[in-house]
């Protein structure tokens, strides 16, 4: 059976939340859009996105003036609500839940019979039981379906999202979706309402199989990343170049080695086998070491900065790029962004800051007076260190003649042929440093 569904309301307007209600606004539906933040609740509602993510500021200006989205600070009625909000972890790598819990009370006041809500925020295993526990302290006159056999007045179940930064709008909809319900009719409510915009298949599992099934998949790509991480620090000690080992690995029809890199970031795979970790932390010891590889990384590639300013009276540092990964604006958890805050701590000299992908710097850096936030040109005319901590396109045009007489930190592997083809640079890549 499908349930019918004409208006939704999803409850945080973030890089998951706002795409997600814009693609939904898209099929015909009414949605209303909650944020906390009244700045972005009014940028929003004008049409206009605080966000980048390909061809989303169309799809908003698109579902605003066509009335189907408005966003608001306070939540209304709706048939179903999407809860798609930040879940951090606290200084002991513990989860924190708090942004699901206000979100729960938030929306209780306004649940009414035969309301579907979903929790699309990644969670330790129970948190969609546990918000369905928060929904009930707060509406003692409805029944949930943790509490009977029979038929709920409210359907509750979790469906994580899947999605890559840059291709979130064809992901929403190409990628097959898992959904968990408390109960099976959970899930099938659930299913309908996804399928007003998803073309994968939708796939019915219980609750806590479902937020298992997101940890995992995260866990799995950060042990993936730990290995060619520690690899490029054992190529260091032995003189190999990484980049050519991987390549020649990967020609086996079996083996599929990532990319080393800076360290691990974003919401994701930087945050979420801490989940795991937590729930069974006697247990988990390749995800927790997988942890401590990549959190490590970030100070492997400072050390190599130090290292070449220690050679100079006046170094010039330029930090080519501050998000997560490539070609995006997200600075979440990103090793790059946290790379250049310890650099700038360590007052190893002046830093000029490269993000083609952000207007401002963040509050962390922006009022540092030995920091500069300038475009690539400048960067690179006016440093003697050269750091590229994130492969942005824009980064993948630069002459050798512009590194020339410079030290170059390639984390990325994108200049990896640069000690052959420009003499007069100090190449430092992952695996060694070669003077030419």
């Amino acid at each position: 059976m499908e349930y019918q569904f004409d208006r939704v309301s999803v409850i945080g307007l973030g890089y998951i939340g706002l795409p997600t209600a814009a693609v939904i606004a898209n099929r015909g539906v009414d949605v209303i859009g909650i944020d906390v933040n009244a700045a972005v609740v009014d940028q929003l509602n004008k049409g206009d996105i605080h966000i980048v993510e390909p061809g989303l500021d169309v799809l908003v200006r698109g579902a605003v003036h066509s009335g189907k989205f408005r966003a608001s600070l306070t939540p209304e009625p709706a048939q179903a609500f999407l809860v798609a909000v930040p879940t951090p972890f606290k200084d002991d790598y513990q989860p924190d839940l708090a942004y699901v819990e206000a979100a729960a009370k938030s929306i209780a006041p306004v649940l009414r019979k035969g309301a579907l809500v979903i929790l699309e925020s990644t969670s330790p295993v129970g948190t969609t039981l546990e918000m369905a526990a928060w929904l009930s302290a707060a509406r003692p006159d409805l029944v949930f379906p943790h509490q009977t056999d029979g038929t709920p007045d409210v359907f509750i179940a979790y469906c994580p999202e899947r999605v890559l930064p840059g291709q979130v709008l064809r992901e929403l909809v190409e990628n097959d979706r898992v959904i968990g319900g408390i109960t099976p009719e959970c899930a099938k409510r659930a299913r309908s309402l996804y399928k007003i915009f998803v073309q994968g298949e939708c796939v019915l599992t219980d609750s806590r199989t479902a937020e298992m099934t997101k940890l995992t998949e995260n866990a799995f790509r950060d042990v993936n990343i730990a290995f060619a991480n520690e690899l490029s620090l054992v190529c260091e000690k032995l003189g190999i170049d990484v980049w050519e080992l991987i390549a020649l690995a990967n020609r086996h029809p079996r083996v599929n080695i990532l990319k080393p890199g800076p360290g691990v970031g974003g919401h994701c795979i930087a945050v979420d086998p801490w989940f795991i970790i937590s729930s069974a932390p006697d247990t988990a010891h390749l995800m927790r070491t997988a942890r401590q590889v990549n959190d490590g990384k970030p100070g492997w590639v400072v050390d190599r900065v130090r290292a070449a300013a220690m050679d100079m009276k006046h170094p010039r540092v330029a930090c080519l790029g501050l998000s997560f990964k490539a070609n995006i604006d997200d600075l979440r958890e990103s090793p790059a962004l946290h790379i250049v805050e310890d650099l700038a701590q360590r007052g190893l000299g002046e830093l000029l800051v490269v993000e083609p992908h952000v207007d401002v710097l963040p509050r962390s850096l922006r009022d540092l007076p030995q920091v500069s936030f300038v475009g690539l040109q400048e960067a690179l005319s006016e440093a003697n260190i050269v750091v590229c901590l994130v492969d942005h396109d824009q980064f993948k045009d630069v002459e050798p003649a512009q590194l020339d007489g410079k030290v170059v930190i390639d984390t990325r592997g994108l200049w990896r042929h640069l000690a052959a083809s420009q003499p007069g640079a100090t190449v430092m890549v992952p695996d060694r440093a070669l003077a030419r």
